[in-house]
């Protein structure tokens, strides 16, 4: 019965995701953005813009910090192999990391997708490039990998120290990265609303496929 609500909860929030991307592209759309970009929610989007300014430095914090989402999914993709190697068969892999694995495919797939179809462009240029912006690729990769590692950790270490401190990174990490995009200056508000529930529903997607 948990399974089946967690997966009801994500398959909710991607309809929730894709009701919002709707707004964003229909509702009070303007040109407010760099080289005459549109974006919508502009009125709103723009008035928070303006109160956050920008701050480089704290974007290229985050973007760099960005890399250790990454690294969890490339850590788990070692140690799927590694069991295949040992184990001589690929349906011999533990089944969450298999599931896991199918998983950070699916977050990379949605992460891609948005970088070929854009629904806006950020409201500042990088490096004078007009880039695209929802949703937060960063927030999403943090928010759909982050809580994977937390879990896993809780899954098969025995310490419980290690749980608490691991618990302790992955939240105070998630909080201070989706701050830090959000107040950087290099997203619209709706890219950051965008990235969090998105990556809410594929976890919960996620979670509901093998949570006991």
């Amino acid at each position: 019965m948990k399974k089946k609500n967690i997966r009801k909860t994500g398959i909710s929030c991607i309809l929730v995701f894709l009701f919002w991307t709707q707004l964003v592209l229909f509702y009070d759309v303007q040109p407010v953005g760099p080289n005459g970009s549109t974006v919508g929610f502009a009125t709103w989007n723009s008035l928070f813009h303006r109160w956050t300014g920008v701050n480089m430095t704290l974007y290229t914090i985050t973007d760099w910090l960005g890399l250790i989402p990454l690294a969890v999914c490339l850590m788990f993709a070692f140690m799927g192999f590694g069991q295949m190697i040992r184990r001589k068969s690929i349906f011999k892999v533990d089944r969450d990391i298999l599931i896991l694995g199918v998983y950070y495919v699916m977050v990379m797939s949605a992460f891609l997708f948005f970088e070929w179809i854009p629904v806006n462009y950020r409201p500042v240029l990088i490096e004078g490039v007009l880039e695209t912006s929802y949703p937060s690729s960063t927030t999403l990769l943090v928010l759909a990998v982050m809580p994977t590692f937390m879990e896993q950790v809780d899954r098969r270490a025995k310490s419980d120290r290690l749980k608490r401190i691991v618990k302790l990174f992955v939240l105070s990490f998630s909080a201070f990265m989706v701050m830090g995009r959000l107040i950087s200056g290099v997203h619209w508000f709706t890219d950051i609303v965008g990235g969090i529930i998105l990556s809410s529903g594929l976890f919960c997607l996620f979670t509901g496929k093998y949570h006991p």
